[in-house]
């Protein structure tokens, strides 16, 4: 079973009781380990007898870090009295479970010989400090990593090893589980960063040692470190196992997304054995093959899923394509998918992956039962779609589907255009063809966001989007005609009340935020992603 790791860092002997209460703290929120990280402390006139209290009073078993500052660290001490000070530590009468050295610093024989004889038996009832050996690249994957990981595996004065760089990309994680997945000894494998939660939460699955979480939002000591509440109750790390199946939301950005408090939670209602992350993939294509490609040929991790935001809609339906799985004919149609499923290895190529659009229904259920409160039947109603891109093909698409006469504008008119074009013409169930227009204020004037004609309006922007490229910006045109029976919705949902939808508030019009879709088309993913096969 994989432990959770609360870092504690401690400066001075009089932070001490803080320390420890801030461990028993940690132990309820479901830590089983506690780091002291005494880099500060060390240069302290009392920090043997401060260390030594940390140890003996903890609330948990402790692993004791004086963190050089060649690997990240910020210890004063010169080198020889930092690892004089952790052999005496490791020595004392209350020595912890385990004291962590950089695996660099211990090549000379006088250091090796030191630890030998600290971390040597008393007596033959004696339970030995051990050593976690790490190393560390606050920069990127080391080029000698698997040179390193060796040396540390054979070395007889090692008895953790612990590895932890800078994830460049997602891809990174699956390297980290691959070193897992072949170890000689108990190991610790973390990529760190925001790309590297996948390594710190799926410890479990491939049997890592420990990962390290802090004990409140901002206190961790690495990049990317989660929180231990976070582990617990978001993403279930108890829970998670070999046969755990692994899923999530890809985007650029992607750190705001409610899809992994939604997803997670329907899990645990279902009792079914997966968990969702977040998973950060640059908006370029090369970068979502590479990734999504990367994700569906290991082995070992069970992807199973995704959800798939901004910008990469079109990205999927392409890539699903090229991989020979199979594509909804509606995805097809709109040329965008927000949802794909990934079958067990063993499936046909042609049935391992299917992709598919959750944001049409739902756009279409909830911009319907808003019209419906004002009296206004979607079919036939005028509809402002603003913007061109993944979430503007399905909202247009549906609502031509559904009978709506939709006109598309956006900053790029070419785009518009082309997406009218697109969405133009298929028959709908009534055998009547759909309409999508370009808006274009000069050549239809009755199609202008100004008109008076519109029964609705929704923002597929991001604009307005918490974490996204302009969080204050809004769509609204300034002469846009409202009043209480224009309806006006946002696709963004963080934050909850966008520039776009307050603007709209201010002048009359019922607003429908971005909650109501995104749980929606979440439901329907939901239920696609725990599916029994």
């Amino acid at each position: 079973m994989s432990l959770i790791c609360v870092p504690i860092s401690v400066e001075a002997a009089g932070e001490v009781p803080l320390a420890l209460e801030r461990a028993a703290r940690a132990r309820v929120l479901g830590a089983r380990m506690v780091e002291w990280r005494c880099d500060g402390l060390a240069s302290d006139a009392d920090a043997e007898a401060a260390i030594a209290r940390l140890v003996r009073e903890a609330a948990l078993p402790s692993i004791v870090t004086i963190r050089s500052a060649d690997e990240g660290g910020t210890c004063a001490l010169a080198e020889n009295a930092r690892l004089a000070l952790l052999a005496r530590i490791a020595r004392a009468e209350h020595a912890p479970k385990m004291i962590d050295i950089e695996f660099a610093a211990m090549a000379p024989d006088l250091v090796r010989g030191l630890l030998s004889a600290a971390i040597a038996p008393k007596n033959a009832d004696d339970m030995p400090t051990r050593i976690v050996a790490s190393t560390h690249d606050f920069q990127q994957r080391p080029i000698d990593l698997l040179r390193r990981v060796a040396a540390m595996q054979e070395d007889p004065l090692v008895s953790v090893v612990k590895l932890a760089w800078m994830a460049r990309s997602v891809r990174d994680n699956l390297e980290a589980f691959d070193l897992l997945s072949m170890r000689l000894k108990p190991t610790i494998a973390l990529c760190m960063g925001e790309a590297g939660l996948m390594s710190r939460v799926l410890a479990p699955k491939f049997g890592g040692f420990l990962t390290f979480a802090s004990d409140a939002e901002g206190a961790g000591t690495a990049p990317g470190q989660p929180t231990a509440r976070e582990l617990r109750d978001l993403y279930r790390f108890g829970a998670i196992g070999p046969a755990t199946r692994v899923f999530g939301v890809i985007g650029w950005p992607v750190a705001h997304s409610r899809s992994p408090a939604f997803h997670n939670a329907r899990f645990a209602e279902a009792d079914y054995d997966g968990v969702y992350l977040p998973l950060p993939v640059p908006g370029e294509w090369e970068h979502f093959k590479a990734t999504v490609g990367a994700l569906v040929d290991h082995e070992k991790l069970d992807f199973s899923g995704a959800s798939v935001t901004l910008p990469h809609k079109e990205h999927l339906v392409r890539f699903v394509q090229e991989r020979g799985g199979t594509v909804d004919a509606d995805a097809a149609w709109l040329g965008a998918a927000n949802t794909l499923v990934v079958h067990p290895h063993g499936s046909p190529d042609a049935q391992r992956l299917f992709a598919t659009n959750t944001d049409m229904p739902a756009a279409v259920e909830v911009l319907s039962a808003a019209l419906a409160t004002r009296g206004v039947a979607l079919e036939g109603a005028r509809v402002a779609v603003l913007g061109a891109g993944g979430v503007a093909r399905a909202v247009a698409g549906g609502l031509a589907l559904a009978g709506a006469t939709v006109v598309v504008f956006n900053r790029t008119h070419a785009k518009a255009e082309a997406l009218a074009t697109a969405l133009s013409g298929r028959a709908r169930a009534n055998g009547k063809p759909t309409r999508v227009i370009a808006g274009n204020e000069e050549h239809f004037r009755c199609n202008a966001p100004r008109c008076e004609c519109f029964h609705a309006f929704v923002n597929c922007t991001p604009l307005g989007m918490e974490g996204g490229p302009d969080p204050k910006g809004s769509p609204m045109p300034d002469d846009a005609f409202l009043d209480d029976s224009v309806v006006v919705m946002d696709t963004v949902y963080a934050p909850k009340e966008t520039p776009f939808l307050r603007e709209a508030r201010a002048r009359g019009a019922v607003c429908v935020d971005g909650e109501a879709m995104f749980t929606k088309q979440a439901e329907l993913q939901s239920a696609l992603f725990m599916q029994r096969w």
